[in-house]
């Protein structure tokens, strides 16, 4: 995949798939349009998550 049809690619999921107009998808950092993605593919149930974690396993009851 070249440079060019990477870049076509982001600013699709960017439009259409997270609903961010296209000036707002280009000057969005690269690594947090990276992130939304995978959310949103987590959200659709195309992927999963590395690892699974609850509030709980954050803050322990103990804790408070």
């Amino acid at each position: 995949m070249s440079d060019e049809e990477l870049f076509i690619r982001l600013i699709y999921y960017g439009t259409v798939h997270l609903n961010r107009s296209e000036e707002e998808t280009w000057m969005m950092p690269i690594g947090q349009l990276v992130d939304f993605w995978e959310i949103h593919r987590q959200f659709l149930g195309l992927a999963k998550p590395k690892v699974v974690m609850f509030i709980d396993d954050i803050i322990p009851w103990d804790a408070i």
